[in-house]
Formats: C-alpha cells, sequence, structure tokens
C-alpha cells in the first residue's frame, strides 16, 4: 500500500471498508474524493476498473503513478539525472527565495529548486507523477506535523528532546529520502487487466459512471475550526505546478500560500447543501458509499436522510478510531446505500 502522511487517510480504516463493500457485486469503482489513494489502489488489487479522482494537483499525482499507471517506472538513469544539475538548464531560484527560512533550510531549498525543475523535463506523464510522488512524500517527513500550515522551520532545528515519531528523519538528505520513496512507488506499479483511470477535476465536473461511488469528502466537525487541505497543503501543490507556482501566491498570505477559489466543504453553512448536490450527482449508481465522521455537519441522521431520497437500502456501519492530531476518539461511519 502508498504511504500516507495526510490527515483523514482511510489508510488504518482500509480493510474495515473493504470488509463492507467488498462483498457487493460490482466491476467499476469510482474514488470521487481521491486523496492519498488508499481506497483507489484497494480497489485495483482486488480487480475493480477504478476511477480515481482528487481537485488537488499533488495528491492527484499518486492516481497517476500507481492507479492509471500500469507499467512505467522509474528507472536508474531517470533517478540519476533529477538528482544532479545540469550546466544546459537554467534553475529558477523561487524556493529559495520565496520561502526562506519558513520550512525547509537554504541548502534543502536549492535542492528543491533544482529538481523540481528536472521533474519538470522528464517527458512520460507516469514517470513524472511517480517523481512527484517520490517528491512529495520527500517533503512530507522531513516536516513537523507534515503540513506546512505554519512558518516553523525552527521547530524542527531547535535541539530538544522530541515527542514526534518522524523527528529523527528530519535531517536525513532529500536526495537519500527520494530515492527510498521511488523504490516504493515503483514497487506499487501493476497491471489489474482494467483500463483504470485518475482524474484532477472538481467533483461535480466529473463526468463518469461507476457501478460503486465511493465519496469520502472533507470533513467538517460541528465544533471547532474546519481544515482547509488547500492551506495544510499548499507547498505541495506548488511543486507540482512549478512553472505556475509564483503566479498562483496570494501576497497577503503569512504563510505564502496559494490564492484560493471558494469551496463548499470548508464551509459549515453550504455543507448540506454540497451533500445533496453530490448524491444526486450520483443517484443512477448502483452503490452509493459514504465515508464520514459521526461528529460532523451534515450529521449521520441527515446523510441518512438525502440518501434515502434515491436509494430504496441503506446500511450504517460504524467503528472507533484515534487520527494522530486529534486529542480524542472519533467514530467513523460507513453509508452504504443501494
Amino acid at each position: 500500500m502508498p504511504s500516507t502522511r495526510y490527515i483523514g487517510s482511510k489508510r488504518r480504516l482500509i480493510r474495515w471498508i473493504w470488509d463492507h463493500i467488498g462483498r457487493l457485486r460490482f466491476n467499476s469503482f469510482l474514488d470521487a474524493f481521491g486523496g492519498t489513494g488508499i481506497v483507489g489502489y484497494y480497489a485495483k488489487l482486488h480487480g475493480k476498473q477504478v476511477f480515481y479522482n482528487e481537485i488537488l494537483k499533488s495528491f492527484y499525482q499518486v492516481g497517476l503513478a500507481i492507479i492509471e499507471n500500469e507499467s512505467v517506472r522509474l528507472i536508474y538513469k531517470d533517478v540519476e539525472f533529477l538528482l544532479q544539475k545540469h550546466e544546459e538548464i537554467g534553475y529558477p531560484d523561487f524556493i529559495e527565495k520565496t520561502f526562506n527560512g519558513m520550512y525547509y533550510t537554504g541548502e534543502e531549498n536549492r535542492w528543491l529548486d533544482m529538481i523540481a525543475t528536472n521533474i519538470t523535463m522528464l517527458r512520460n506523464k507516469y514517470k513524472r507523477a511517480i517523481a512527484f510522488s517520490a517528491l512529495i512524500q520527500s517533503c512530507l517527513v522531513k516536516r513537523p506535523f507534515n503540513l506546512f500550515h505554519r512558518a516553523d522551520l525552527q521547530m524542527r532545528l531547535r535541539d530538544v528532546k522530541r515527542g514526534f515519531r518522524n523527528h529523527h528523519i528530519w535531517n536525513k538528505p532529500f536526495g537519500q529520502l527520494f530515492k527510498r520513496f521511488v523504490e516504493e512507488y515503483n514497487r506499487l506499479v501493476f497491471s489489474n487487466g482494467r483500463v483504470n483511470k485518475a482524474f484532477n477535476l472538481d467533483v461535480f465536473e466529473l463526468d463518469v459512471k461507476a457501478d460503486l461511488v465511493y465519496l469520502d469528502p472533507p470533513y467538517v466537525p460541528r465544533e471547532g475550526s474546519v481544515i482547509d487541505y488547500r492551506l495544510y497543503y499548499h507547498f505541495l501543490e506548488g511543486l507540482v505546478d512549478y512553472e505556475r507556482w509564483p503566479k498562483r501566491l496570494n501576497p497577503k498570505s503569512s504563510i505564502k500560500a496559494m490564492k484560493l477559489n471558494p469551496s463548499p466543504w470548508v464551509q459549515r453553512e453550504n455543507i448540506k447543501n454540497a451533500f445533496e448536490m453530490l448524491i444526486r450527482k450520483f443517484k443512477d449508481a448502483k452503490y452509493i458509499v459514504v465515508s464520514y465522521r459521526a461528529e460532523g455537519v451534515p450529521s449521520p441522521r441527515e446523510i441518512s436522510q438525502i440518501l434515502k431520497v434515491y436509494k430504496c437500502n441503506l446500511q450504517v456501519y460504524s467503528t472507533n478510531i484515534k487520527y494522530v492530531l486529534s486529542k480524542k476518539m472519533s467514530r467513523e461511519l460507513l453509508f452504504v446505500a443501494f
């Protein structure tokens, strides 16, 4: 299974999810909020035709690399090219200048400028996707909390006792980490005999028909702050869109995030309406499966009511899980409507 260091990853829940949907009769599987690729990849492992969709371009690289891709890998020559400076290439210094002292050291920022430029030189889209996926994981393991929501380089550099599990890896060279993750993603590439496809679209723009539609939208809690994944992972979005990154920066952002379009998935007042539109969009699928937390908005009762408008049968399963950055136990729900 692919590495995941993202908030809300279903890695620890995938076997529980599949216990409940794997017994259903379906051939095609749409993972409409693909995220880390865990659920879509698991469906591919089980011989389903998989359609993976993710609006974030950085996450989408994983879908391209290991779900749509069935045979292409990065070879030794590719990796050597990516890890070296080439005299004929004029390297920008955008990351070094823009993010000085924020997330990585000056030397690391120069390395990121180099490799992001080199990756854009790869002609094969699957090789680029593997390279970006490996680069993203390398960036995440060198970050406190695996996030970019604070300019907190000093937290990493400070010589104090650590409580984080990944602190021992923070000072490993980027090149060493990159090679490790390239090997991991190369091992995950395979063909399941189906034509699988990855999309980088807003879910409401997606035009795909599948027997089973799996929906894992961003979680909006009833209380407390709402997480906007675009702010937590903005640096990764810039890396995979390196050439356009300067034009996409929000000049008012203290963390140098990108300009954001409005999204109903981070607005409590609009989230229920977004759910209703989403279920209506996929009402013709044989099965609609929704992953959500019991503590969220809409409530479990409201989600059930929306699903029952379009499906005669509904089964709801639950399990308890404690997420890494959470201080309390959560109840994960799985709605299976048919």
